[in-house]
């Protein structure tokens, strides 16, 4: 397969992907499905908009060059080195980086917000108080601490199913952003279609 139709295929999975990860952290700002009128008892991780500006905004910058990259024929531009092919596999690799660290920085908040649990209406026999109870991350081990969270109803599960997803789909970005890393280096090097240019060059 050609360089530049392999980084259009990278582009059209990213797309969906970025998508998700806007709509994923877009629900956490609804805890458990909940619109909640006090913005501090959001999880204060939410607010990083890691899915929203790392695996969605800046996301959509590589995959949108991905896509780019093979508007023109596979092997028409072989042999013309004023046709920019070489330089445009070379600078999909400067975008690809940008997807790492987009997708670097969502897999951290969500590993940080998975960590440290939601922020929840904690009941501790006759107290309750809006807080973070599990920033000893503690929680994801012991399953008799959630029932501690009482409001919203569900929110650990909404909180953990949510991040999550956001740190897969990150690391799914991160790794194929990586690979067109290696794919772009290797069509600044030999061309966008290595090994097949040589049969065209016969050809009227």
């Amino acid at each position: 397969m050609c360089s530049g139709s392999f980084a259009k295929s990278l582009g059209i999975t990213l797309i969906p992907l970025a998508i998700l990860c806007v709509l994923s952290n877009i629900l956490l700002f609804f805890p458990g499905g909940l619109v909640i009128d006090d913005n501090d008892h959001i999880t204060k991780e939410v607010w990083y908009f890691g899915g929203i500006m790392g695996s969605g905004v800046l996301m959509t910058l590589p995959a949108l060059v991905f896509l780019g990259l093979k508007n023109n024929d596979c092997c028409g531009c072989c042999g013309n080195e004023s046709c920019g092919k070489r330089f445009a596999m070379f600078t999909s690799i400067i975008f690809a980086a940008v997807g790492v660290l987009g997708a670097g920085y969502s897999i951290i908040v969500s590993a940080v917000a998975i960590h440290n649990g939601p922020m929840c209406l904690y009941t501790n026999g006759t107290t309750e108080l809006w807080t973070n109870p599990f920033v000893d991350g503690d929680y994801l081990n012991n399953h008799t601490l959630w029932k501690d969270c009482t409001a919203p109803e569900g929110i650990v599960t909404w909180h953990l199913t949510l991040f999550s997803m956001l740190l897969v789909m990150g690391l799914l970005q991160a790794v194929l952003c990586a690979i067109q890393v290696i794919n772009g280096l290797i069509g600044a090097i030999c061309g966008d279609c290595c090994g097949r240019c040589g049969s065209t060059d016969g050809a009227v």
